[in-house]
C-alpha cells in the first residue's frame, strides 16, 4: 500500500520525515557509541553491529510501505529496552548515550504510529470522497 508523495497530506509527510530522521540518528548513534564515543573495549566493539537491523527498514520507510512502519514500531522496543538497561547500569558517558537511544526510540515509535494513523485516516477520507460507481 504505497501512495505518491504528492497525494499525501503535509502532516503525513512530516511524520515520514520524522521517522526517517530519527531512524538515521539512531543508526548513527549506535555506530558512533560502540566504535568511538564510549565503546565497551578500547578501539571499539562488535556491539556496533546492533545497528545493522536498523538499516533494513530504511528503504521501506522511504517508499512509505505501511507494513514497514508497523513492524518497525514493534521492533524498536528492543532498542529501547537495551537503552533503558544500559542507562541504569552503565557509567557516564555511556549512560548519556543510552538515554539518547531511549529518546530516539520514543521519537521513532511516535512518528511511526502517527504515520500509520494519519495515513489510514487520509485513505478513509479519500475513499468516502470518491464517487461511488454503480
Amino acid at each position: 500500500m504505497t501512495s505518491p508523495a504528492s497525494t499525501l497530506p503535509g502532516h503525513v509527510r512530516l511524520t515520514q520525515a520524522a521517522a526517517v530522521a530519527s531512524l538515521l540518528a539512531l543508526i548513527a548513534l549506535c555506530v558512533a557509541w560502540e566504535l568511538w564515543l564510549a565503546p565497551l573495549r578500547p578501539g571499539g566493539s562488535l556491539l556496533a553491529l546492533k545497528a545493522l537491523p536498523l538499516v533494513l527498514p530504511l528503504a521501506g520507510l522511504l517508499k512509505r510501505r505501511m507494513y514497514t512502519y508497523r513492524w518497525l514500531s514493534l521492533m524498536i522496543w528492543l532498542y529501547c529496552t537495551e537503552g533503558l538497561v544500559r542507562a541504569t547500569s552503565d557509567a557516564a558517558p555511556s549512560r548519556y548515550y543510552a538515554w539518547a537511544e531511549v529518546l530516539l526510540c520514543l521519537l521513532l515509535f511516535t512518528a511511526c504510529t502517527l504515520h500509520i494513523r494519519l495515513r489510514l485516516k487520509a485513505a478513509k477520507a479519500a475513499a468516502q470522497a470518491a464517487p461511488t460507481a454503480h
